[in-house]
């Protein structure tokens, strides 16, 4: 019973990472916009919150004393900002240039890795990195050792700000006018086009939102996961294609999310806690994809509308085909 709290507890931290990558991803799905870079803008976002911790620590007078608060604003504010500046490039290229959205998107992965490993050199500290980290863990403080706690309560303000995420997004896109519109953008253009949408308004806005999403698991990664003492971006992009992975695996529905996610993430700790040889850990890492693979025989073969992808998704629109 220990040892299933335990799996629990941790599935659903490590599942944050994928959650924030998917919900962000969704959104901008849910535009009609294919985004393979996800990866890239994770690391981007990962970079920015760190970028942000420094930031505090390099212009307060006393590090020590500044309040904690202020590291997860400004960390959360600036992981935003990249993220979104990250996006910003895969906007203009693929809905100003009509660019390929794949290329674009593949090409955002290897920018942002790249960018997150080359910057991060300058800005790390270990001593700052993980004292700040503290102040993103724990939000609830010690709430005893009752499974409920233990597996409820005992996370860092980012997990619970995912959740809230994916389920307003999930209401967000179901319920209100906007959402109306972002879907009709995603399912054809053409005819939201007609009716007085801004598609390029619609698309530019839902990818920047998405990314600042995306760019959330990243700097939870840093930031709480690995506690501020690992600061690398092999295993933020590794994460980045799950999450891509996750969108299809829970039908484009945010709140499904949050249960994949916990999914993944289980399968992705369980190697802790079983003894597990080194081709039966990655036997559960492959587990994911499989998932996913099944999924989408299932959505072709059921045909149910709801359960589809976009009908636009990863096509360039061009007004003047209308």
């Amino acid at each position: 019973m220990l040892k299933l709290i335990s799996i629990l507890t941790d599935a659903i931290a490590m599942g944050t990472v994928y959650l924030f990558g998917s919900v962000g991803e969704t959104i901008q799905e849910k535009a009609g916009n294919l985004n393979l870079g996800t990866p890239g803008i994770m690391c981007c976002g990962a970079l920015g919150g760190g970028f942000g911790v420094w930031l505090c620590s390099a212009h307060a007078t006393d590090a020590a004393a500044s309040p904690g608060w202020l590291f997860v604003v400004v960390s959360i504010l600036f992981s935003m900002i990249f993220a979104s500046a990250a996006g910003l490039i895969y906007a203009f290229l693929t809905v100003t240039l009509k660019a390929n959205q794949n290329v674009v998107g593949l090409a955002l992965t290897t920018f942002g890795v790249g960018v997150m490993k080359f910057f991060s050199k300058m800005i790390y500290s270990d001593t700052v990195f993980c004292n700040a980290s503290a102040y993103f863990k724990n939000l609830f403080g010690n709430v005893g050792s009752g499974w409920f706690s233990k597996i409820f309560l005992s996370h860092g303000i980012l997990v619970y700000l995912a959740i809230i995420i994916a389920i307003f997004t999930s209401v967000f896109i179901k319920k209100t006018r906007i959402g109306l519109n972002l879907r009709a953008v995603g399912e054809n253009p053409a005819t939201a086009d007609a009716v007085g949408i801004n598609i390029s308004a619609y698309k530019y806005a839902f990818i920047l939102i998405g990314s600042a999403v995306s760019g959330l698991g990243g700097l939870y990664y840093v930031m709480d996961k690995t506690n501020g003492t690992t600061f690398t971006e092999a295993p933020v992009e590794a994460f980045g294609w799950m999450a891509v992975a996750l969108v299809i695996a829970t039908m484009w529905k945010p709140v499904l999310s949050i249960f994949g996610s916990i999914l993944f993430g289980g399968l992705y700790v369980i190697s802790a806690y079983l003894p597990l040889s080194f081709s039966q850990i990655k036997l559960f890492g492959m587990v994911p994809y499989v998932i996913t693979i099944v999924v989408l025989i299932v959505i072709r073969l059921l045909n149910k509308k709801d359960n589809q992808p976009p009908a636009s998704l990863g096509m360039s629109y061009f007004r003047e085909e209308r």
